[in-house]
């Protein structure tokens, strides 16, 4: 069986450690990626993006994504400024800005600003009323991102948006709820049959002015309420007769 020589033994060790060393100092980052190099445990400035060279074993390189992340805020228990219990979920959207404070002034700034954003869900919507919380939900939402984004911005990571999902009430106050929007559409509905009522009275008390200015509106009127129904198939027809319509024949016999 043949031996190896040395000589070739050592060539292909040169091989191998070539190969490894290419293999562990070229790195390629896309371009949303940023890397941040730690040499022998100090910072040195950022890589990235397209074609990085680092050193195996004495540097160390993380990759940071600067693109937006949509984070799940999970439901949480808030007990409103009107005391009414409620569940809240909402969605966060922010980006690293900083690669090296995301990497150096916090642990995993994911996490952190899940937690940050969990906590000020319940606080700011605890200040809050439900009414509010139900109807000015864009205020509610820009004072989230602004108190959130105050507390992220020393790790590096910009909040742009925060957005409240979904309000979970209690069975009693939906009712309670469907209640008052039922007694306010009764409430608009009443208001509009009395402006509807006052109108029309408007409108009989100036077609009376005018009546009463001519003396054979009155009876043309008559005549035209007659025509009216006599084009139903009654039988018997009721009608008054107006004293002005007679009148005239009522002082011809007097005389």
């Amino acid at each position: 069986m043949p031996t190896l020589s040395p000589s070739f033994m050592a060539l292909i060790l040169v091989i191998f450690l070539v190969v490894y060393f290419l293999s562990s100092a070229i790195r390629i980052l896309r371009e949303y990626e940023r890397g941040v190099v730690f040499r022998l445990g100090r910072l040195i400035p950022v890589k990235g993006p397209g074609l990085v060279i680092i050193w195996p074993i004495i540097d160390k390189l993380v990759k940071v994504s600067l693109r937006i992340v949509a984070m799940d805020v999970p439901a949480q228990d808030v007990i409103t400024k009107d005391n009414i219990s409620v569940k809240v979920n909402a969605v966060v959207y922010f980006r690293v800005i900083d690669p090296t404070k995301a990497i150096t002034e916090v642990e995993d700034f994911y996490y952190a600003t899940s937690q940050i954003a969990q906590t000020t869900l319940r606080s700011i919507l605890g200040q809050s009323q439900l009414d509010d919380l139900l109807t000015k939900r864009e205020e509610v939402n820009a004072e989230l991102q602004k108190v959130i984004d105050f507390q992220t911005e020393p790790w590096g990571v910009k909040v742009s948006v925060v957005e409240v999902k979904n309000v979970d009430l209690p069975i009693e106050m939906q009712r309670a709820i469907a209640k008052q929007a039922e007694a306010e559409r009764e409430r608009r509905a009443k208001i509009i049959h009395a402006e509807g009522e006052f109108q029309a009275s408007q409108k009989l008390a100036d077609a009376a002015k005018i009546i009463a200015t001519e003396t054979g509106a009155l009876q043309l009127r008559f005549l035209q309420t007659l025509t009216e129904i006599a084009m139903e198939k009654n039988s018997t027809i009721i009608f008054p007769v107006p004293i002005d319509l007679i009148k005239p024949f009522l002082e011809k016999s007097g005389k």
